[in-house]
């Protein structure tokens, strides 16, 4: 017995031994900073703010935006602030949102007084570069594309007391709807769910997706700023911030200055969504040109005709998929039932329909459509009624049943996508729609107040269909309103566009589609010669025959207008690239043209500034990743793996155990085996 209860105590003292906490390890490795591992899946974590006290763990202390819109384009400069406030020179990194629209092209690098322009280069190449700037302990930036949405910052060798400025430049088309213009300024990315296996192939593609989390409602660490002033060119009815408090300042009747109200420094966990409308709803219609030193460039928008309600609408079927997983828990799934209430109560008797519930795995309602009976209503809302939030986020299968689902003769089928978009596999969805277009065209709509935007507008860009966005009980009725009204009949079918005697090429769209909502066609191209002739654009609408006729010379071209090449670029890049068309060689050489000649960001050019003065005399620096804030409203069930246990807590977990079985006589019978070398565990 005295023998036995020595062994316990030899195996106590081993498990405390190692239970007792010892220097936190920061060696992590830039780039792969968690390590490979098979039985881990790619997913962002909790940060927990800890380790070597003598590093700055949030090195992002500002972030801030100034936009200028002018006429229908968006002039945009964001500023990001670092500091290290350690005493250790570190390496950050910083995962932040832009619109999918965004054409970025220009990146500033300021450290102390100098200023630093970055340079656009083949993505590899830019990545090797700061590398070796890195390695050379020069201060340096690299800006990446991880999404058309989606970007991530490195700064390399922030010394102690350093402060480093980024400036980042870009452009964005305001295509209006029902007459209101929205500016939408995405401020946090949201966690990402995903199944793939963490590992070195994973990070590569999908590394972004590890980026830490601050727990829910805690404040981003750093403070968010935005203004902005707008010149329509004609006046303006009204200005609206449906996100955050704002002020506005009426320069006259076309112009206003919108600053962010002081309480809201804390306000980059949420979309920055502003809206105005100009008098009698007017929209901006006609041609803008810009003449360059090699290329010119033109901008034609046409407001089409009113929606007239046709005569007859033929027997339509609906398939709606709503996401019930983790992340939409709270604030998220309640404004998706809002939405679904008034999506699926709003259908005609003449209609059918069919739910599929999805988190990680799927539920259909019914084998087969039902017909949208107040009885079949009711059913299917309280079946979503009682949906609470967890899980898993495993779209792509809930879309291949959706898609597969068995059609009848002379019905129009659409379907309609309700998610937050919290998924790292977009590409694979968009493939999945375009497969299944004979079928069904996609609707797309975003809940949440910071959703991913690249998923909702792809969907409905592969899916023929229009995105909406709801990011609040509110607005979520405001959508379905406007679903049912756009859905109702084309506006305008059969378009085309004629051009005589003006020499245009590089068109795009390429083709164009029939247009559903009060929203204005939109076509960019170049031009060569003189910039004369007409432009005919014709067309079959609710009252018969339209046409719009622009004469070119009244059109003069300006320097005013150069973001047209940069948004004709970055237009040509999303139908080659953003959404999940095949990456062959020639799309990749195609892409990657497009960006080094217009400087532009793109999934494969990146964005390097180098400051050329070795100034980390250490020769090391600590990695730090940047924590986001949860976005507002959004649970924690949304970061999909727990917080680990620490070694020192599993080790005193594993001492209590062992005192445990050491009261019983079974259990110090075990452990006299386990002290002889009799048995083991397992």
């Amino acid at each position: 017995m005295k023998r036995s209860w020595k062994a316990v105590c030899l195996i106590l003292g081993m498990a405390l031994l190692v239970a007792r906490p010892g220097p936190a390890d920061d060696t992590r490795d830039d780039t792969n900073q968690d390590g490979p591992s098979l039985d881990k899946t790619l997913s962002p974590y909790f940060f927990v703010e800890n380790g070597d006290a003598s590093v700055d763990r949030l090195p992002l202390k500002e972030t801030k935006a100034d936009v200028r819109i002018v006429g229908v384009i968006a002039d945009v400069v964001v500023t990001q602030v670092y500091r290290n406030e350690g005493t250790r020179p570190i390496n950050a990194r910083y995962v932040f949102p832009a619109s999918t629209r965004a054409a970025v092209h220009g990146m500033t690098l300021q450290v102390g007084e100098h200023r630093i322009r970055a340079k656009i280069r083949e993505k590899q190449a830019a990545q090797k570069e700061f590398d070796q700037a890195r390695k050379e302990r020069k201060s340096a930036a690299l800006l990446e594309q991880q999404r058309p949405n989606v970007f991530s910052m490195s700064v390399a060798n922030v010394m102690p007391q350093d402060e480093i400025r980024v400036e980042l430049h870009y452009s964005e088309l305001l295509v209006p709807t029902d007459g209101t213009y929205e500016f939408v300024y995405p401020t946090v990315v949201g966690p990402r769910y995903s199944n793939e296996p963490d590992t070195l192939a994973a990070e590569v593609k999908n590394g972004w997706i590890k980026s830490p989390y601050l727990h829910k409602d805690e404040a981003p660490s750093y403070e968010f700023g935005i203004e902005t002033h707008i010149a329509a060119g004609m006046p303006i009815e009204e200005v609206v911030c449906t996100s955050h408090k704002t002020h506005v300042d009426w320069q006259d009747a076309s112009g206003a200055r919108v600053a962010l109200d002081p309480a809201e420094a804390n306000g980059g966990n949420r979309d920055y969504i502003l809206r105005y409308r100009l008098q009698g709803q007017q929209v901006e219609t006609g041609l803008l040109l810009y003449q360059g030193k090699n290329e010119n460039f033109f901008l034609m928008m046409v407001q089409p005709p009113r929606r007239v309600e046709p005569k007859q609408i033929p027997p339509r079927e609906y398939i709606f998929v709503l996401d019930v997983s983790g992340s939409m828990e709270g604030f998220p799934l309640d404004t998706a039932k809002v939405l679904m209430r008034e999506l699926i109560g709003g259908l005609r008797p003449t209609d059918s329909f069919n739910v599929i519930l999805f988190s990680g795995g799927s539920r259909l309602l019914a084998p087969k459509s039902l017909p949208a009976t107040p009885e079949n209503v009711e059913q299917a809302i309280s079946e979503i009624d009682r949906e609470q939030g967890s899980g898993a986020t495993e779209l792509g299968a809930a879309l291949d049943t959706a898609l597969a689902l068995p059609g009848n003769e002379g019905v129009s089928r659409t379907t309609i996508v309700v998610t937050d978009g919290y998924i790292g596999a977009e590409a694979e969805a968009f493939e999945g729609i375009r497969a299944h277009l004979n079928r069904s065209n996609l609707f797309a709509f975003g809940i949440g107040s910071d959703v991913n935007r690249y998923l909702i507008e792809g969907m409905a860009h592969a899916g023929q269909g229009e995105p909406f966005v709801a990011t609040n009980p509110a607005e979520a009725k405001v959508a379905a309103k406007s679903f049912q009204e756009y859905i109702k009949s084309p506006v305008l079918t059969d378009i085309a566009v004629d051009m005589q005697g003006f020499e245009t090429y590089d068109v795009e769209p390429p083709s164009i589609p029939d247009l559903f909502a009060d929203r204005p066609l939109v076509v960019f191209g170049k031009w060569r010669g003189k910039a004369s002739g007409t432009i005919r654009v014709t067309g079959l609408g609710g009252e018969g025959g339209y046409e719009k006729v622009f004469d070119v010379a009244e059109a003069e071209p300006s320097a005013d207008n150069q973001a047209l090449r940069y948004l004709w670029a970055r237009a040509r890049v999303a139908r080659l690239s953003d959404f999940g068309t095949e990456k062959n060689d020639a799309t990749r050489q195609a892409v990657t043209a497009l960006g080094l000649t217009y400087d532009l960001l793109t999934e494969f050019t990146s964005f390097i500034a180098v400051h050329d003065v070795v100034r980390n005399t250490e020769g090391s620096a600590q990695a730090v990743d940047q924590p986001l804030p949860l976005p507002e409203g959004v649970s924690e069930l949304a970061v999909g793996n727990p917080t680990p246990v620490p070694e020192p807590e599993l080790a005193l977990l594993l001492a209590l155990v062992l005192l445990l079985l050491g009261l019983t006589p079974g259990g110090r019978a075990w452990l006299r085996r386990m002290a002889t070398g009799q048995s083991r565990l397992g």
